[in-house]
């Protein structure tokens, strides 16, 4: 799985330094290609020559070689990597990059890069624990930085807690398990819709929501990462996506919403139904700006077409289809009804009681219940890893 893979390897001012060596000896036996950046505190715990050996590349540290002018281009290095692994990554590194500031080549490197980014904390349980330093990581992750967690054990200040640095063949095995997803839904053709739907009332006002579209635009990406093609029907959304796998479909209301999704269902193997579909829409828009008037304007509202329920009857035996729930009342109840009245596969459960769930937020928190009424609760994660979520439920459940 990483045969063949460009590997950069970040190594910050941790004592945890010195694993980075096996870290670097298991991706080599893998197949990797390994590049190293070290920030200028990381030479004090390993040696950059033990590193050169090993990786069979020169040590990166510094931007230009003071000798020769040589430049270390940070913006080639962020273009070669099909994966950014910074381990150990200190409480003063992580800071750094959730604010962006770039000091240092291996930061600079961190904005530089196009590819998924992993990112494994060694640091004291106090400095681990403190809320900025959980801020920064929340920060990261809703980036879609992807992080491996810390273990608890003896740490070296000698108190005992969480913080200390996972151990090498977790890592590698988590570099290894992404790349493993890369192709897992290769030659699947997936439909996602996404965003909020626009219903208008006159020439520049309209009825709307909330949605940002990142969860459906997360979905998609994370599917056409894993090779499925797909398409994105989209409502207005300030959200760009730019993998070749993604067909891209804007619509503005839930009419144009539902003709495209009824006319890219056939011959999908999965839909998954996270936009924000108005229920509503206006009976008899303006075609001009409406004036102001003393006396009240009544607008009369009429039901819009349920995209789901319509896919529901149609949908054959092998497709799967996907809905999303946004309850604050009943929750379960209410979702379970929608997953049975709308014949679905299985339903993602958002509450709005919950904090940090819901529409504007970049993280979320989520149940998922199938149709036979199994129920899986997931924590609060940034919108890519709930993405993950659904999707690798999707894939491992006995569904496929």
């Amino acid at each position: 799985m990483l045969r063949g893979k460009n590997i950069l390897l970040g190594i910050t001012g941790s004592i945890a330094a010195y694993k980075s060596a096996n870290i670097i000896r298991l991706l080599i036996k893998e197949g990797a290609n390994i590049k190293v950046v070290m920030t200028p505190l990381s030479k004090q715990f390993i040696t950059p020559l033990t590193l050169a050996t090993l990786s069979k590349n020169p040590i990166l540290v510094d931007f230009f070689n003071p000798e020769n002018g040589d430049w270390n281009s940070h913006v080639s290095l962020g273009l070669w990597a099909d994966a950014y692994l910074i381990a150990p990554a200190t409480a003063n590194s992580i800071a750094k990059m959730a604010n962006g500031i770039a000091d240092n080549l291996l930061l600079t490197s961190y904005l530089s890069a196009r590819c998924p980014v992993f990112v494994a904390p060694a640091m004291d349980v106090d400095m681990y624990n403190h809320p900025a330093t959980q801020k920064n990581i929340l920060t990261l992750k809703s980036y879609g930085i992807i992080f491996i967690e810390p273990e608890t054990g003896e740490l070296a200040s000698g108190l005992i807690g969480n913080g200390r640095l996972a151990e090498p063949e977790i890592i590698v095995e988590k570099l290894k398990k992404n790349f493993c997803k890369k192709q897992s839904l290769l030659n699947k053709k997936i439909l996602i819709n996404a965003g909020p739907t626009y219903e208008k009332i006159d020439a520049v006002r309209f009825i709307g929501n909330y949605s940002s579209g990142k969860m459906g635009y997360a979905l998609a990406k994370i599917c056409a990462d894993r090779g499925a093609d797909v398409t994105l029907i989209s409502g207005q959304v300030n959200i760009k996506t730019e993998n070749s796998k993604i067909n891209l479909i804007k619509v503005s209301n839930a009419e144009e919403m539902y003709k495209a999704c009824l006319k890219n269902f056939k011959g999908t193997d999965i839909t998954i139904l996270a936009a924000a579909v108005a229920d509503f829409t206006i009976e008899n828009p303006n075609f001009e700006k409406l004036k102001r008037k003393s006396q009240n304007l009544e607008l009369t509202l009429i039901p819009t077409k349920d995209i789901a329920a319509e896919l529901g009857k149609i949908k054959t035996k092998n497709q799967i289809l996907v809905g999303f729930a946004l309850e604050n009342n009943n929750e379960f109840l209410n979702a379970r009804k929608k997953l049975e009245r709308k014949n679905l596969d299985f339903i993602v459960l958002n509450s709005l009681n919950e904090t940090g769930a819901g529409f504007n937020y970049d993280t979320n928190k989520i149940t998922i219940i199938d149709k036979n009424d199994n129920t899986t609760n997931f924590e609060l994660k940034s919108k890519k890893e709930v993405a993950e979520d659904i999707i690798d439920y999707l894939e491992y459940r006995p569904l496929l």
